[in-house]
């Protein structure tokens, strides 16, 4: 779990202390917690977009919710450090499947690609998800 420790070293876990199956919780609730803020984060940058329509809040989660992986693919190449292709290369998958999660036709990818790539895009945009995963640190202290 190379990931889950870069991560819990950012925000100051000692991932060796957790039992195999408290890993995985763990690692679960950390992509959860990730997962939502980048939906926020997506919903901020198409605000302009759902102000035009006139969206209500709930709408604007249904449709931000299927699309998030879209909006993620649409960041790895908005960086230029990553094409089509080269997402496909790194996550072991067609590039065709990537052309239909990046353009909306595949919503419901499975979740090993989900992780693949989001793993890719943690690497692309790494401060992001150091941001992110303190403030979640930061909220779970507060929590305590």
């Amino acid at each position: 779990m190379p990931a889950l420790e870069f991560l819990c070293k950012d925000i100051g876990i000692n991932p060796h202390k957790f039992s195999k199956e408290e890993l995985i919780l763990l690692e679960a609730e950390l992509f959860f917690c990730l997962c939502d803020e980048l939906e926020q984060l997506f919903k901020i940058q198409y605000k302009n977009y759902f102000q035009l329509l006139k969206l209500k809040d709930e709408r604007e989660e249904a449709m931000i919710g299927p699309s998030l992986l879209r909006c993620i693919i649409k960041d790895i190449l908005s960086t230029e450090e990553y094409t089509l292709s080269g997402i496909a290369l790194y996550t072991h998958t067609s590039e065709e499947v990537i052309y239909e999660i990046a353009n909306g036709l595949n919503a419901n990818p499975s979740l090993a690609l989900a992780r693949k790539i989001i793993e890719l895009h943690r690497a692309v945009r790494s401060e992001l998800y150091r941001s992110i995963l303190k403030k979640a640190a930061i909220e779970s202290q507060l929590l305590q």
